[in-house]
């Protein structure tokens, strides 16, 4: 597999796992105001950790969701500060 083939198919994950997060966020916060069935928590984190870093922090600010819980105001901008780290030491490592 070529390097460019990588960086495509990376960037690819990239961008669906932050869609994939903040779309959760945003379902999450549409069942809580409706008082229906919520997103477990594991599923809110799982997504981000798998590269939706900046889905889950954009989810939490601009939806105001989860604000309140300690460990996702703490944990959300780590994961996404490691996945920055992680990425661009892919890219320091490909290029």
């Amino acid at each position: 597999m070529n390097k460019t083939a990588v960086i495509i198919a990376a960037c690819a994950v990239v961008v669906i796992m932050n869609v994939v997060s903040f779309a959760l966020m945003a379902h999450d916060k549409k069942c809580a105001r409706k008082g229906k069935w919520r997103v477990p928590e594991k599923a809110l984190f799982l997504a981000t950790a798998c590269f939706g870093g900046l889905g889950g922090v954009l989810g939490m600010q601009l939806l105001r969701h989860k604000t309140q819980h300690w460990y996702f105001r703490v944990f959300f901008p780590v994961l996404l500060i490691l996945q920055i780290a992680a990425l661009a030491a892919g890219a320091y490592l490909l290029l």
